[in-house]
C-alpha cells in the first residue's frame, strides 16, 4: 500500500531470509550433494564369469586394461580383448594397450587385439558385438573407466542383441575421483564432457 514502507521492509527481509537459508544449508552439506553429479555417472556391476572380457578404447594410462587383466586371471573369463579405436602415428590403441600390460608382467597370450575404426562408444559397441556373434559367446564382460559405466551401460544395453548378456566393470580413472571431482582440473573436464555425452546418448534414444 502507498505509504507502507514498514509493509515492504518486512516482505524484503522474508524474502532476504528464504533465500539465505537455502544457501546456508547448501554451504553446510557440499560435502554431501557435491559429488552427487559425478556419483550419478558410476554404475558399474560387480564382475561375474563370462565368455570374455572387452576392454573399452579410451584410457591412455593403462587402468582399464590392468583390471581386465586382473579379473581374467581370478577366472572371470578365458581372454581379453582390447579394443582398439585409435590408431596413434599409425600404431592401434589396442597394441600399444596389450604392450603395456605385458610389460605389467601379464602374459601376452591373455590378450588378443579388437582393432577397429569406432570413433564412438556406439560404434564401438557395434564392433563388439559383431565380434562376439562371430566367436559363439553369450556374455560378456565390459571393462570401462568408472566415469564412463553409465553411458557405456546405456548404449550397450539399447544396441547389443537380446540374448547376450552384458556386465559392465568399473576401472578407476587416473585423475576422476567422484567423490572429490572438483579437486583437479582434469577430473572436471572430465565430468563436463561425460555429462555432454551421457545427454547426447539420452536423445539418441528418443
Amino acid at each position: 500500500m502507498p505509504g507502507d514502507p514498514g509493509g515492504i521492509v518486512t516482505r524484503s527481509k522474508r524474502w532476504g531470509i528464504a533465500v539465505l537459508i537455502p544457501l546456508a544449508l547448501a554451504a553446510l552439506s557440499w560435502q554431501w550433494w557435491l559429488p552427487l553429479p559425478a556419483g550419478f555417472l558410476v554404475r558399474g556391476d560387480p564382475p561375474v564369469k563370462s565368455d570374455g572380457i572387452v576392454v573399452l578404447a579410451g584410457d591412455g594410462y593403462g587402468y582399464r586394461i590392468r583390471a581386465a587383466a586382473d579379473l581374467a586371471q581370478r577366472g572371470y573369463a578365458p581372454i581379453v580383448l582390447a579394443s582398439g579405436a585409435a590408431w596413434i602415428y599409425g600404431v592401434c590403441e589396442c597394441d600399444l594397450a596389450i604392450d603395456y600390460a605385458v610389460r605389467q608382467g601379464y602374459p601376452r597370450a591373455l590378450f588378443e587385439p579388437l582393432r577397429n575404426d569406432a570413433t564412438s562408444t556406439e560404434a564401438e559397441a557395434l564392433a563388439i558385438f559383431r565380434e562376439a556373434k562371430r566367436r559363439g559367446w553369450n556374455s560378456i564382460l565390459i571393462v570401462t573407466s568408472d566415469y564412463h559405466t553409465r553411458r557405456a551401460r546405456l548404449i550397450l544395453n539399447r544396441l547389443k542383441p537380446e540374448d547376450l548378456r552384458i556386465t559392465v566393470y568399473a576401472a578407476p580413472d587416473r585423475f576422476f575421483r567422484a567423490d572429490r571431482w572438483w579437486s583437479n582440473r582434469e577430473s572436471r573436464k572430465t565430468l563436463v564432457l561425460e555429462w555432454s555425452k551421457l545427454g547426447a546418448a539420452l536423445l539418441g534414444g528418443l
